[in-house]
């Protein structure tokens, strides 16, 4: 295994005083999938919020490293140019904002230093320029199947539930992170976008990025393969090991899980 990129300490989360996530610990490196299964309601997208430094999300204890660092006291935008991404399950749409105008801004910020002028301003960093991105974007949307026209549309308005998804990966594929969160991704998506968008997915990962995918269902781990599996109930990790456990979900339901029937395997 390799040496993790997110370590998640006994991690605990409250949302408006109620404690959602109760003690919760993963390691994610460079170079692995993981998917966190889980049924509705056991805190799964809590982790993925909670992750990205969503204020509605209080963490009591624990903590979450990223490069050895502890992310906690970061904002959003601090974490994501350090590397971590989150694909969102419900995206939202952003009419008069271009696909390509968002992803160029969006680059920008990543690539942008992480330390501020002690002013609180982000130190200025000259962007991409606009030759560059256009083949950068061009290279991707081939890489991705995606026809050039996508990038002229406005962000997710209009879109279909695939598209959407669709965008999100794209703008993974741009901004390069090094830990992809990807939060239900397969929520609302016929077999052939779930297809596509796993097939985007397959595409970008590989030993410079870890790739934790979320989800409620077995169907999106028939493309994407997992090397790690991890069932979470009532706030915490109850079971983990390998991609058959996946399978074992999809044929015993949760309940066995949740019953306390089985101690942790792998």
């Amino acid at each position: 295994m390799s040496t993790p990129e997110l370590v998640i300490k006994d991690l605990h989360v409250a949302v408006e005083g109620k404690e959602i996530l109760k003690g919760l610990s993963l390691n994610v490196g460079k170079g692995e999938v993981h998917a966190l299964m889980g049924p509705n309601g056991s805190g799964k997208s809590t982790l993925a919020n909670t992750l990205m430094g969503h204020p509605r999300y209080e963490v009591t204890s624990g903590d979450i490293l990223f490069k050895g660092e502890s992310v906690l006291e970061m904002e959003t935008d601090e974490r994501s140019r350090l590397g971590m991404f989150m694909a969102f399950q419900y995206p939202v749409g952003i009419p008069g904002l271009s696909v390509a105008n968002f992803l160029r801004a969006a680059l920008n910020a990543r690539l942008a230093p992480t330390a501020t002028d002690g002013n609180g301003a982000m130190p200025q960093r000259k962007g991409i320029n606009p030759k560059e991105f256009r083949t950068l974007l061009r290279e991707k949307m081939a890489l991705l199947k995606m026809d050039e026209s996508f990038a002229t549309r406005y962000l997710n308005d209009g879109f279909s539930g695939g598209e959407k998804k669709r965008a999100e990966i794209l703008q993974m594929a741009l901004l390069k992170p090094e830990i992809a969160v990807m939060d239900e991704t397969d929520s609302g998506l016929d077999i052939d976008a779930l297809r596509i968008v796993s097939e985007g997915v397959n595409a970008l990962a590989g030993p410079e990025m870890g790739v934790l995918v979320i989800t409620h269902y077995n169907r999106i781990l028939n493309y994407i393969k997992p090397q790690y599996v991890h069932v979470m109930v009532d706030g915490r990790i109850q079971v983990s090991g390998g991609p058959e456990l996946a399978l074992e979900l999809e044929s015993r339901g949760y309940d066995w899980v949740r019953d306390g029937k089985e101690v942790v395997a792998g």
